[in-house]
């Protein structure tokens, strides 16, 4: 039986949070993307997430929280990550740190930290307040996938493994939180890029008066989190990136190939162009972004090429191009320089 989709009415959503208590998956939505949400402190319920994703068990979940006191009996807190939890929740920060034994060991994949965050969608913050438990959530598409930033996007994808997706339409963020790793108060390691940079971050402990570097993002973080494989967010046809789409490739007569532009691009539009943003606004490239690779994937073309986003985009460039690396594998973009 495909997944109903509800509406977010006041009886739809005591519905699903009495579906999240009795260890059923709910897809909802979130600022970033849709999330797959179970009951965090049910290990059985986890287990469920894994197998409607097909995910492998040693990619570990985030876990969704009202506030800082409910991540608080999740994880110890030190005053780096109180401080940034107190600042930037909600919002799409996640951090790393050393979990209660409350945390089931299939929700970290058997490490001894977990991922927590406090998500700004009223909709999530209404099931986590009606559920009255945390909810693991990582996104609700089949693992390795484009992730979803629609209702449509999640039942295209898990519509016969689940049964219930929370509509709450397109996510205002569309690309996935950052994660920061705050285990050591005095070194902070950013391992995903997301909404919300290393500086952000720096600034925010420096006025605080506390003395801790924050790392940029590396390719091979120490400590695994969630969406850090080398291959991820990928369409199903071949992806490959330059920094700019070549002329010859533009006008290439009768192309099989599919073109993702950074900014709308000069002269007469193509059928196979394609473009984040009208004028290279990072924001709306970032709500673009999963909805076009998932457009580009089902226009029939046997390759995509995409450019990446400039420096001048800064953060969410930064955060856009890491989902493009993964989803490109190890490809390169033929004719594109």
């Amino acid at each position: 039986m495909p997944a109903r989709t509800y509406r977010p009415s006041p009886r739809n959503l005591r519905l699903l949070a009495a579906a999240l208590r009795r260890g059923e998956l709910v897809a909802m939505p979130t600022e970033t993307v849709y999330g797959l949400a179970a009951n965090a402190l049910d290990a059985r319920a986890c287990r469920k997430i894994f197998a409607a994703k097909r995910r492998p068990a040693n990619d570990p979940l985030i876990v969704h929280v009202p506030d800082l006191r409910a991540a608080e009996k999740l994880a110890v807190f030190n005053e780096a990550a109180r401080v940034l939890a107190k600042k930037f929740w909600p919002g799409p920060l996640t951090l790393v740190l050393p979990k209660r034994a409350v945390v089931p060991g299939i929700v970290t994949s058997g490490q001894d930290t977990v991922a927590l965050r406090s998500p700004a969608h009223p909709l999530a913050r209404r099931l986590l307040q009606l559920a009255g438990i945390p909810l693991a959530a990582p996104s609700a598409n089949p693992f390795g996938y484009v992730s979803p930033t629609t209702a449509e996007h999640v039942h295209a994808g898990l519509g016969r493994r689940i049964k219930h997706i929370l509509d709450g339409g397109a996510c205002p963020v569309g690309v996935e939180s950052t994660i920061v790793d705050v285990s050591d108060p005095h070194r902070l390691r950013v391992l995903r890029p997301g909404a919300i940079s290393a500086r952000q971050l720096s600034d925010v402990l420096r006025a605080a008066g506390l003395r801790a570097t924050v790392s940029q993002p590396q390719r091979k973080p120490q400590v695994l989190a969630p969406g850090l494989l080398d291959q991820h967010y990928s369409p199903h046809t071949p992806l490959s990136l330059c920094t700019r789409i070549a002329s010859a490739l533009r006008h290439e007569p009768g192309s099989k190939t599919a073109l993702i532009f950074w900014r709308k691009p000069a002269g007469h539009a193509r059928k196979n162009w394609h473009w984040l943003s009208d004028a290279g606004s990072p924001e709306q490239a970032a709500r673009n972004f999963y909805s076009l690779l998932r457009r580009t994937d089902a226009t029939g073309h046997t390759r995509i090429v995409a450019e990446k986003a400039p420096a001048s985009a800064g953060h969410l460039g930064v955060a856009i191009n890491d989902r493009l690396t993964r989803a490109a594998g190890k490809r390169r973009a033929p004719g594109s320089r």
